[in-house]
C-alpha cells in the first residue's frame, strides 16, 4: 500500500507563487512515477504535471507550461510542484498520485494510489 499526503496549499493572490509537496510513505518510492492532478468544483479531475521514477522525464498540461515545475527528491520520498504566476483559474483541489509506470503519465486511469488533496485558491 502506498500513502500520499499533500501539503502547501493556501489562499494567494493572482501572480503569487506556491509550492506543493507530496510525501509518499513507501520505502521503494523511486519505483513510482508521480503525478499532480487538480479538480475544481463541478469539473472533472485533470492532469497538471507528471514526473518519472528517476525524475528525468516530465510532462505538463498546456495550461501550466512555463509556470509550474514538478520535481522529486528520492532521498526524502517527496515530490514538489512549484507554481508561479498563479491565476484564478488555477483554483482547485490538487491531488498527487502514484503510478507503477516508469514514465511521466498523463492519464488519470494510469495512477493506482491517490492522496486526499490540498486546496489552492487564487484570488483576482
Amino acid at each position: 500500500q502506498v500513502q500520499l499526503v499533500e501539503s502547501g496549499g493556501g489562499l494567494v493572490q493572482a501572480g503569487d507563487s506556491l509550492r506543493l509537496s507530496c510525501a509518499v510513505s513507501r520505502r521503494t518510492f523511486s519505483d513510482y512515477g508521480i503525478g499532480w492532478f487538480r479538480q475544481a468544483p463541478g469539473q472533472e479531475r485533470e492532469f497538471v504535471a507528471g514526473i518519472s521514477r528517476g525524475g528525468g522525464n516530465t510532462n505538463y498540461a498546456e495550461s501550466v507550461k512555463g509556470r509550474f515545475t514538478i520535481s522529486r527528491d528520492n532521498t526524502v520520498n517527496t515530490v514538489y510542484l512549484q507554481m508561479n504566476s498563479l491565476k484564478p483559474e488555477d483554483t482547485a483541489v490538487y491531488h498527487c498520485a502514484a503510478t507503477q509506470f516508469w514514465s511521466a503519465r498523463t492519464t488519470r486511469d494510469d495512477y493506482d494510489y491517490w492522496g486526499q488533496g490540498t486546496q489552492v485558491t487564487v484570488s483576482s
